[in-house]
């Protein structure tokens, strides 16, 4: 049995975009100068993406109005998420780590501040065991589940799990991520649109600038990928709305 098409015959949806794991100015204005819906700070000191809050809240004061900046918080204590959301006034809190469902609407100030919540969901086989419906119950406070790969490092690995494997109909606004690229986000969108609410895409390592032996420059965009990367969503939603 296939999910059906939510668009068919519909005004179909556009897929919303955030580029994540930004440490640059330059990175900051080409994302909004593509069209990205939202741009990614990771506070998480572990990651190579890493920025400060007061990083953050300089990057964040480029954006213009309707692009909104979004924090990464891995298992933060409450006095630093607190602090961060208010250095960054209309940030979403984006919880990608063990933080339980009472710990998340605690940090968002019990709803007050909109908050993602990262589903890590194994790699390979081992996915189908995820149960998405209880976590979307879990989480129901959460604005979106934001899908991710199921890694070491909370993230940002480049690696995508069987999308195939998430349950036809989900009640929830998602978030598409991990692994993401130009080549690979039509099939993602295809593949994950007909089993939620809504559906946004969100890439950090699919478009950052290439180093020598086939890695990338962790935090470091490259423009075209960028521009790339959001016309492949555009064409994907285009052709989708066409089935």
């Amino acid at each position: 049995m296939k999910p059906s098409n939510p668009t068919h015959g519909q005004t179909p949806i556009r897929t919303r975009i955030k580029i994540c794991g930004l440490t640059r100015e330059a990175d900051v204005d080409v994302a909004v100068a593509c069209g990205a819906d939202a741009v990614g700070f990771v506070l998480y000191a572990a990651s190579p993406r890493a920025v400060s809050v007061e990083r953050a809240a300089q990057l964040a004061k480029r954006l213009p109005p309707f692009v909104s900046p979004v924090l990464l918080f891995v298992n933060h204590d409450a006095a630093f998420v607190a602090q961060a959301l208010e250095a960054v006034p209309h940030a979403y809190a984006q919880f990608h780590g063990d933080e339980s469902p009472v710990q998340c609407l605690s940090l968002s100030q019990n709803g007050v501040r909109p908050y993602l919540r990262a589903a890590r969901i194994p790699l390979g086989e081992a996915g189908r065991a995820f149960d998405l419906v209880k976590y979307v119950h879990d989480y129901s406070h959460a604005q979106a589940l934001l899908l991710d790969a199921h890694v070491d490092g909370f993230g940002g690995s480049g690696k995508a799990f069987n999308w195939s494997l998430l349950p036809l109909n989900v009640n929830a606004h998602l978030v598409l991520s991990g692994g993401l690229t130009a080549a690979n986000v039509a099939d993602g969108i295809a593949q994950v649109r007909p089993r939620c609410k809504t559906l946004a895409v969100d890439v950090s390592s699919g478009v950052e600038a290439d180093a020598p032996g086939g890695t990338t420059l962790k935090g470091i965009k490259d423009a075209e990928k960028i521009n790339q990367f959001v016309a492949a969503v555009r064409a994907a939603d285009q052709h989708l709305a066409g089935l």
